[in-house]
């Protein structure tokens, strides 16, 4: 019984993060003018960074590799950095962040997250690739948002809890 309860805490923290770093990673995008979008003065455009973030957090909220189906819009090899073809819109990259949010209240709490990751190149728990998804979440809407600052002067306010999405 303490365990299922630990593992119901586990999965409540889980989901408030990833729904904070989601959130946080909208506000990036939303507040990203439309030149900063599309720069190609970055060795990856904003865009694609954004979509990449956004590919690997649905990827990892699967069970394993063969449960992933990607995004009813990807473009085969998009998730890849730097991405030099037709950039998907802000509305586009919003939608998927829609989709991923969904997958993190319907996906994470069928998840074993004392089993092995299901993804051969990631030899760790799905507990761990969890934790490992949001970081790397996190760190690309930290590079956007300071792209954002840097050329802008534009802030994102920092989401340390998201418990009410």
């Amino acid at each position: 019984m303490v365990q299922q309860e630990n593992h119901m805490g586990m999965l409540d923290i889980l989901s408030n993060q990833y729904r904070a770093a989601l959130k946080m990673l909208e506000k990036v995008i939303s507040a990203c003018p439309e030149a900063l979008w599309l720069d190609v003065g970055y060795r990856n455009p904003f865009w694609n960074v954004a979509y990449h973030a956004l590919f690997y957090t649905h990827l990892y909220l699967q069970s394993d590799e063969p449960s992933f189906r990607p995004w009813v819009n990807h473009r085969q090899d998009y998730q890849n950095m730097p991405q030099t073809g037709e950039p998907y819109t802000r509305e586009q990259v919003l939608e998927y962040l829609q989709v991923c949010r969904d997958e993190v209240s319907v996906k994470l709490p069928l998840l074993d997250l004392e089993s092995a990751s299901g993804f051969f190149w990631l030899p760790m728990s799905n507990c761990e690739v969890q934790i490992y998804n949001i970081r790397h979440l996190q760190q690309h809407t930290g590079e956007l948002s300071d792209r954002l600052g840097d050329r802008f002067g534009i802030d994102v306010e920092w989401i340390s809890s998201d418990r009410n999405s």
